[in-house]
């Protein structure tokens, strides 16, 4: 076994990697860029190398800088983690070269399946099932659509080294199998230097299902069964549950043979993921394998009770697999949700800066012992103050739950959730809470295309019903009603005139444009029992009981005998003296006032907010790469301004409307805040 691996990656799957090493006694070696010298893989590991600047070309991408990291601190073996370079058939090759074990499959097995169309023969070779089309480079635009019309509408386009949703067009005629050709051919150009497109026929109402495969070097290869990924934003996922809700028993040992028939077909070694996409009569198709680890393995390894990183570390140095096809298990369901640093409500911008809070769920460890279930793991890069750069991926986290089946699953998932308190930036956590409570993915009713179908539109605050908004009301008389009954207890308070707790207050609900909401509620405690009060609001009774320390955001405790966790923060919103209150993906801000309070608020002018139309200003924070305009410039509605980059985004600013450039505020090569100024209009 090696005595020392270096991993070359960051975030969360390099401290994930570093987490199995240590448990197996393996040193570790971590490498960092500028951006990352204070990063959580940098602490954890045993030792640290410094590999370049901040932008991944710049470090993470350089090969000959990781295998100088490898000889000068005595690394045996490197890994890849996911992502940068570990799908990089010559790096593979290099790091054998020297001597230095790769954890990963053979060089050769990572060419054979990079190249899809090349992966797609090998796969009709060792009788996979692939989706029907023309397999070689397309010359033409025109010869695109003689081949689109022979396959049958609808057809989708793809850029052969195309990955994580560039180059992909789905057309449904032969204009949009014309335009689309050329435009994949471009993308595909300028993002992997290589334009060579393909065809093939599009599966209606598809499925993501991938098979989990494991081979060592003595010709064993198992599968693990398989993970749902169709639920996806963009062809990016953002939930993934093992094992699948839609499969029969009998189309999962089809495509779990399958998938282990094409990993012998290339020698496979290692872990790696071979993907189908799946139809609505549950025909099965080869969509692409990945040479890698998955980054939504820990459901596979909640389900099976094996640790994925470990096995791969172990065939890398020899070993033989240590269990038979027979002897894999499925216990329980998993699911996997992505936080990512991006904020739902604005188009799911980028969201980049310091971490202010960062406290996830308390987790449970997972067992590999089939009698017990494990509930949370969090698996992440950062930590409580820490920063999230402009210059990678968004994922802040992967939360993890395991349950008994798939409604428990779901439930300790919104449970999870609701107790993620991340504040500094914005985090996708209500949309994901709105995903977990639709009707359509608790039955199990979906496919690739529910986000677009049921968000195609945006992602707004309405679109998370409460299915209890009194709830969040009581929640906020009872914590406002803790607050003052600690405030009562100050010493030196003016006699006659200290703050006396009360028992009627009124809710303010806060709306836009001063459209408020009262709600009359009453709060009274249950004597001899600390923390615990009944709170009657708009006909309704709570007994709420919570041990929650006043300044905490999480609250945990019952509402009516059943257990809750929600977050209540004072003045996190744009009103100093409100409260906000989080449950279930639903928030509001409230002001919790005495009666006579309430109606003096009424009397109150509404106070709009200043016009800012005539400002560009950055819906995110990034990196101001351009500015596309002059002072003085006339531009019309439509035309490009500015273009802003962040976690490998670009992003297009457009005016409105017409009108006259004024001053330029910010200029190229500069990092901005979100609503920084960059130019305003006369």
């Amino acid at each position: 076994m090696f005595k020392k691996i270096l991993i070359a990656n960051r975030g969360e799957i390099a401290c994930r990697v570093i987490q199995t090493a240590k448990k197996m006694g393996i040193l570790t070696v971590a490498v960092y860029s500028d951006a990352d010298k204070e990063a959580r893989h940098v602490e954890l590991a045993d030792e640290a190398v410094h590999i370049g600047a901040a932008p991944s070309r710049e470090s993470y991408l350089q090969a000959d800088r990781i295998i100088a990291a490898c000889k000068k601190t005595g690394a045996e073996a490197v890994h890849p983690g996911y992502g940068f370079l570990s799908e990089n058939e010559a790096f593979a090759r290099k790091v054998e070269e020297e001597g230095i074990a790769f954890i990963g499959p053979k060089h050769y097995s990572i060419a054979a399946m990079g190249d899809k169309i090349a992966s797609k023969k090998l796969a009709n070779e060792a009788n996979v099932n692939t989706i029907p089309g023309w397999n070689d480079a397309i010359e033409t635009a025109e010869r695109a659509v003689e081949i689109a019309k022979d396959i049958g509408y609808p057809v989708m386009i793809k850029a052969s080294a195309g990955g994580g949703g560039k180059g992909l067009r789905v057309a449904f005629n032969d204009n949009e199998a014309f335009e689309g050709f050329t435009s994949c051919r471009n993308e595909a150009r300028n993002s992997f230097g290589d334009d060579r497109v393909f065809i093939e026929k599009f599966v209606e109402e598809p499925r993501h299902i991938e098979i989990q495969v494991l081979g060592d070097s003595h010709g064993n290869v198992i599968y693990l069964n398989e993970r749902e990924c169709s639920i996806q934003r963009r062809h990016q996922k953002v939930i993934e549950e093992a094992p699948s809700p839609f499969i029969s028993d009998a189309t999962r040992k089809a495509m779990g043979e399958q998938a282990v028939q094409l990993a012998k077909a290339v020698k496979y070694q290692s872990a790696g993921t071979v993907e189908f996409v799946v139809g609505k009569d549950q025909s099965f198709y080869f969509l692409e394998m990945n040479t890698r680890l998955q980054v939504e393995h820990p459901v596979t390894e909640c389900i099976t009770g094996l640790d994925l990183v470990e096995l791969m570390i172990r065939v890398a140095a020899g070993e033989q697999l240590p269990l038979t096809q027979e002897q894999v298990k499925r216990n329980g369901w998993a699911i996997e949700c992505r936080i990512n640093a991006e904020d739902p409500f604005r188009s799911f911008l980028p969201s980049t800066g310091r971490l202010v809070k960062f406290q996830p769920p308390a987790e449970t460890m997972f067992a590999s012992d089939t009698e017990h279930l494990n509930g949370v793991r969090v698996d992440t890069g950062v930590y409580d103050g820490g920063e999230i750069p402009m210059y990678y991926d968004s994922m802040i986290a992967k939360l993890i739950v395991h349950g008994k089946d798939r409604q428990h699953a779901i439930a300790r998932m919104r449970e999870a959730l609701n107790g993620f308190v991340i504040r500094g930036i914005s985090s996708n956590i209500p949309f994901q809470a709105a995903l977990l409570a639709h009707p359509k993915f608790v039955a199990g009713d979906f496919n690739t295309g529910f986000i677009a179908e049921h968000y195609g539109k945006g992602f707004h605050a309405e679109d998370v019903p409460h299915a209890d908004p009194s709830f969040l009301v009581a929640l906020a008389a009872y914590v406002h009603r803790r607050y003052r009954a600690r405030a009562s207890g100050i010493s030196g308070q003016l006699e006659g005139h200290g703050v006396k707790v009360g028992e009627q207050f009124v809710v303010v609900e806060l709306g836009p444009e001063g459209k408020h909401v009262h709600h009359p509620v009453s709060v009274t405690d249950f004597h001899g029992k600390t923390g615990a009060s009944a709170v009657a609001v708009g006909g309704k009774n709570y007994k709420i009981d919570s041990g929650f320390a006043l300044g905490s955001i999480r609250v945990q405790g019952t509402v009516n005998d059943r257990p809750f966790t929600a977050q209540v923060e004072r003045g996190a919103g744009k009103n100093p003296l409100a409260l906000r209150v989080s449950h279930d993906g639903t928030q509001i801000e409230a002001m919790v006032l005495s009666p006579l309070g309430a109606r003096l608020l009424e009397q109150m002018p509404y106070k709009a907010p200043p016009d800012l139309s005539k400002f560009l200003m950055s819906p995110m924070p990034g990196l101001l790469v351009e500015v596309s305009v002059q002072p003085g410039q006339q531009v019309r509605a439509g035309e490009k301004l500015a273009v802003i980059e962040a976690m490998k985004m670009e992003n297009v600013l457009f005016a409105s409307q017409d009108g006259v450039v004024g001053k330029i505020s910010a200029g190229k090569g500069e990092s901005l805040a979100v609503d920084q100024i960059i130019l305003e209009f006369n």
